[in-house]
């Protein structure tokens, strides 16, 4: 698969490491074409970095591993999106990590597709800290991904990815249930970075 990822933080930089090696051909892409280029010149295996509308047209799903307040830009920037897997990884929240910025009657994935109507948007690992994207960073279970999204196809595309990865992926209903998936990723960041767990914090849903 053709992946593009927008962003060079924590996230995206993860992300790359994650699938680096495994048959996609990646591409960084970032506002600042050089700054992509050089983390994909750390990265090696082949992956490729450069500017956002050129990451977006190689690609067949984009990662939108950036703040959530820079993802209007970004699709301003990305071009045609027409049938792209959009993988919203956002969650909405202030700039004290403590609130969300919108929530109960809409969600991040909703705009997003709002802003982006022609591509195939799936909300996924929100609730996961870049620091648990590596393999050896979980092994003594497999952590959940949930999963929304109104495109059958695209969502079974995002939950084999997450499995291909190491992840479980849990089927979590239609765009909409990302108003209540974005919450539980504010949560996790609460138990991460003000209640002491860190962040190996991560929600498993379970059957009792």
């Amino acid at each position: 698969m053709r992946i593009a990822i927008i962003g060079t933080g924590n996230m995206g930089k993860g992300f790359a490491n994650l699938l680096a090696g495994l048959h996609h051909e990646i591409f960084i892409g970032h506002r600042d074409p050089a700054k992509a280029a050089t983390l994909a010149a750390e990265l090696s295996h082949g992956i490729q970095g450069g500017g956002i509308a050129a990451a977006v047209s190689m690609a067949d799903m984009v990662l939108l591993a950036v703040p959530y307040a820079a993802v209007a830009d970004v699709i301003w920037q990305a071009g045609n999106l027409d049938g792209k897997i959009l993988l919203d990884l956002t969650n909405p929240i202030t700039a004290d990590f403590q609130d969300l910025q919108i929530g109960h009657t809409t969600s991040a994935a909703e705009e997003i597709q709002r802003l982006a109507p022609s591509a195939l948007v799936v909300k996924a690992f929100n609730t996961i800290f870049a620091q648990l994207l590596p393999r050896e960073a979980r092994p003594n279970q497999p952590l959940q991904v949930l999963i929304a999204a109104d495109d059958d196809d695209a969502k079974a595309c995002v939950s084999a990815l997450a499995e291909t990865v190491g992840f479980t992926s849990i089927n979590a209903g239609g765009l909409r249930n990302s108003r209540f998936i974005e919450p539980i990723g504010e949560m996790n960041i609460h138990f991460g970075y003000f209640l002491g767990w860190g962040t190996v914090a991560a929600p498993n849903w379970v059957k009792a």
